[in-house]
């Protein structure tokens, strides 16, 4: 399979990296240093479950991109619209374009600028970072994508995806409910990443802290309201499912949205608490935990983008 992936971080170097180990054609739109190691020494992966190194092709310009079969999206969410707008010049009428970042609408903000056959809905889990120019370190979790139609049709090109998926030997899941998924893991993600980043305290310290504790519970129960409204049916056993596996994490565990924040880096604020507060509005629902968190953080974030 012809494939593009776009962003070499974490995510998109660790699942990039083993597509093309698997034999498939792999292309990778990175920039900068990034891009002159991978090009001098290949993409290398320190992994848990084995090192290995690839030597895949790399490019920072989309448009030297010839009609790929799937564009893997692993660019953080508050770049999608650029990105989507590049990608209309690469693609044809069988592309497949799987968006793997944090966040709820990614493929809807997709289909608002890309024809919405071409695009799916998808999600992955793994705990990477890039920890030196050309080099991934995965560290924790066992790495997953879980994928699927928009609208949970059952499809040809889906059984296709599943079996290139399979032969990485990822793991990889083809969901019954895409929009479930996504929204179960945002409400992992989005419960505890502005907390952090207002705390400036690692899991450890907000789980056993009673009232940071209860905030975060309201946070993921202002989550699950809007949800509901929007007909997904996330319920306050998710919520509970979530608290636990942050309460099982490593105590000096931190969200990426807390670490750009703290760093003074443009981060997906806007695309998890500020999401909320928006869709709240449109549905007449009240979010005051998530309406607090994105303005006391919106400041920072503006000065990270240089609007302040």
């Amino acid at each position: 399979m012809n494939i593009v992936v776009v962003g070499a971080g974490g995510v998109g170097g660790y699942f990039g990296a083993k597509l093309a180990q698997a034999g498939n054609d792999v292309t990778f739109i990175v920039r900068g240093k990034h891009l002159e190691a991978i090009q001098a020494n290949g993409l290398q992966i320190k992994s848990i479950d084995g090192d290995f190194t690839v030597h895949p092709k790399v490019t920072n310009d989309i448009n030297s991109i010839e009609s790929p079969d799937l564009i893997i999206l692993a660019v953080k969410s508050w770049q999608i619209e650029d990105i989507a707008t590049q990608l209309n010049n690469i693609i044809d009428s069988h592309t497949m374009i799987l968006p793997l970042q944090n966040g709820a609408d990614n493929a809807d903000r997709l289909m608002s600028i890309l024809p919405a056959n071409n695009v799916l809905a998808g999600l992955c889990r793994i705990v990477s970072k890039i920890e030196a120019p050309g080099v991934i370190n995965h560290f924790a979790y066992k790495p997953e994508i879980v994928f699927g139609e928009y609208d949970n049709s059952k499809t040809k090109r889906m059984e296709t995806l599943k079996t290139v998926f399979d032969k990485t030997g990822f793991k990889n899941s083809w969901s019954e409910n895409i929009q479930l998924d996504i929204w179960k893991k945002f409400l992992f993600i989005t419960m505890i990443s502005g907390m952090g980043a207002m705390t400036r305290s690692v899991f450890g310290v907000m789980r056993k802290d009673q009232n940071v504790r209860a905030l975060i519970y309201q946070t993921a129960n202002e989550i699950v309201a809007v949800a509901n409204a929007k007909g997904i049916v996330l319920t306050s056993k998710h919520i509970e499912v979530y608290m636990a596996v942050i309460d099982d994490l490593d105590y000096n565990t931190t969200a990426s949205m807390q670490r750009d924040i703290m760093k003074g880096k443009p981060s997906e604020l806007h695309n998890f608490n500020g999401y909320i507060v928006g869709q709240g509005k449109l549905l007449n629902i009240e979010t005051p935990v998530n309406t607090f968190t994105y303005h006391c953080l919106l400041p920072m974030e503006n000065k990270a983008r240089g609007l302040v």
